[in-house]
C-alpha cells in the first residue's frame, strides 16, 4: 500500500482576542513541526462567520504556501461562486507555475449563505450551484488544456479565451460533495473526491454511492482518488478522556483520543481507500497535538 498522505488546515480564524504577531507565530511553529512529515496545507474558503475576523482563504493559502515550498497547497473547498471560472482557472494556471506544480484545486458548491447575502453573491437553489459548478469545471479544463477556449453555458461563458503558460502538470481537480448529483458530477470531472466531518459509518454509505455514480457515468472508482477532511485533537496515552475539555471543538466527528485511539479510527478510513487526510488542529493554538501526530501516529500507519 502507498503511504497515507496527511494535510494541515490552517486556521483562518484567528480566534477572538488573538493579535496578528501571536497569530502568526502559532502558524509558523505548527508548519515547522509538520513539515517533512505532512505533505499538504490547507485554507478554507469563507468570507464571514458573523462578527469573527476571516482570512481570506486563497490569499492566505498562497502566501503560506510561498513561506514553505515544501508543502503542496490547497483549498478544502473554494466556493465557486466568489470568482469567474475563466478567471479561476487563470489564478489557479498561475499558482501551479508559480509553484513549480505544487497546487491542487479544491472547489464546490458553496453552502453559507450569510457570507453570500452580506457579499451580494446571489444565492440560487442547491440545483443551480451544481449546474454552476460543473460548467466552472468544464470551462477550467478547457482554458487549461486548449489554446483557444470557447463554452457557452447556461451561467458561464468564455469566448475565445486563452489561458498562457498552460499549467504543468494540470492541477489535481479534488472536488467535495455527498449529494447523489454532486456525486455523479464528482465522477464525471474530479481527480479526489473530498468529504468534510463525515463518520465512519456514514461514509460506507456514501462509498457505496459514489461507486453506483462512477458506475452511472462508466468510470473505474479505483481511479477517484478518496480524502477526508476534519478535526483532530491527539493527547497522549494513558490521558483521561473524561477530563478533556471538548467545549471548544465545533467540528463533528473530528477524530479525538490518544496516538492508539487515532489509528484505530482512522483505520477503517483507510481500508474503505482513503488516501489523504486534511487535519483540523483543534487544540490550536497549542500544538502538542501535532507532535503526537507527528511523533506516533504517522510513523505507524506509514510503517
Amino acid at each position: 500500500m502507498s503511504s497515507i498522505e496527511f494535510g494541515l488546515l490552517l486556521p483562518a480564524l484567528p480566534g477572538r482576542g488573538m493579535t496578528r504577531e501571536i497569530y502568526l507565530k502559532r502558524i509558523r511553529e505548527s508548519l515547522d513541526i509538520v513539515t517533512g512529515h505532512f505533505h499538504s496545507i490547507w485554507y478554507v474558503d469563507h468570507l464571514q462567520f458573523q462578527d469573527a475576523p476571516v482570512l481570506e482563504g486563497w490569499t492566505a493559502l498562497t502566501y503560506m504556501a510561498a513561506c514553505y515550498p515544501s508543502f503542496h497547497f490547497g483549498n478544502v473547498v473554494l466556493a465557486q461562486s466568489f470568482r469567474n471560472p475563466a478567471l479561476l482557472a487563470k489564478m489557479a494556471a498561475t499558482a501551479q507555475y508559480m509553484s513549480e506544480g505544487r497546487f491542487i484545486l479544491g472547489i464546490g458548491t458553496g453552502w453559507h449563505q450569510e457570507e453570500y447575502d452580506a457579499y451580494g453573491f446571489p444565492y440560487p437553489t442547491p440545483g443551480v450551484r451544481v449546474e454552476q459548478l460543473e460548467e466552472t469545471l468544464t470551462i477550467l479544463k478547457a482554458l487549461w488544456t486548449q489554446p483557444r477556449a470557447t463554452v457557452e453555458g447556461k451561467h458561464y461563458r468564455v469566448i475565445n479565451a486563452a489561458c498562457e503558460p498552460k499549467p504543468d502538470p494540470l492541477p489535481r481537480i479534488m472536488v467535495g460533495g455527498e449529494q447523489p448529483r454532486m456525486l455523479r458530477l464528482i465522477a464525471r470531472h474530479a481527480d479526489e473526491w473530498n468529504i468534510s466531518h463525515e463518520d465512519i459509518a456514514h461514509y460506507r454509505d456514501l462509498v457505496k454511492e459514489s461507486e453506483k455514480a462512477c458506475a452511472a457515468v462508466g468510470r473505474d472508482p479505483a481511479t477517484l482518488r478518496r480524502s477526508w477532511f476534519g478535526g483532530c485533537l491527539c493527547v497522549p496515552e494513558g490521558t483521561d478522556m473524561s477530563s478533556v475539555d471538548m467545549s471548544h471543538i465545533p467540528s463533528p466527528n473530528s477524530l479525538i483520543g490518544t496516538p492508539k485511539q487515532i489509528i484505530e479510527k482512522l483505520k477503517p478510513f483507510i481500508d474503505l481507500g482513503v488516501v489523504s487526510f486534511q487535519f483540523k488542529n483543534e487544540g490550536f493554538p497549542d500544538t502538542r497535538s501535532l507532535r503526537l501526530l507527528v511523533e506516533e501516529v504517522l510513523p505507524r500507519i506509514n510503517a
